[in-house]
């Protein structure tokens, strides 16, 4: 007769512990879609905080960059804030995303799906005294890369 030698719980425990650690660790340093929303919104406004507006307008949808050209873009940006606004930079804050089933740039594009709606902030101290933009930013995956468009609605 063979007698059954039982596992001592250890030798279970540990490897089940060791697995849910390792969950537990990836789950930390995976972010979320509304957190990965956030974070281009705020790459995008650093960009333009740091006059940069080549940059920020790579990370636009390809929608937001037939509609500006990047050369044109990167000139009128720089036109308008620096040249008539009379200021070299601004502060911004970038508010939660609020994710929407749908959304249109206008009336006459794609309608999108999961869209995150990011609300932000620019407040300018220029010649003409302090002034501040509140701007609905729209955040979308585009072949896989997340993309920003602005409502032209």
């Amino acid at each position: 007769m063979r007698l059954r030698r039982r596992l001592p719980i250890q030798l279970i425990l540990v490897p089940v512990g060791a697995i849910l650690i390792i969950i537990l660790i990836v789950s930390l340093f995976r972010s979320s879609p509304e957190e990965e929303a956030k974070e281009l919104v705020h790459s995008f406004y650093k960009y333009e905080q740091d006059a940069d507006f080549g940059s920020s307008w790579e990370l636009f949808h390809p929608l937001m960059q037939e509609r500006f050209e990047k050369v044109d873009y990167i000139q009128q940006r720089n036109h308008v804030f620096v040249g008539h606004f009379g200021t070299d930079t601004f502060k911004y804050t970038v508010e939660d995303p609020e994710k929407l089933k749908s959304w249109q740039m206008t009336k006459n594009t794609t309608i999108f799906h999961d869209v995150y709606k990011v609300p932000i902030t620019q407040t300018y101290k220029s010649i003409y005294g302090t002034f501040t933009i509140h701007q609905d930013v729209f955040v979308v995956k585009e072949s896989g890369d997340w993309t920003i468009l602005w409502s032209y609605q």
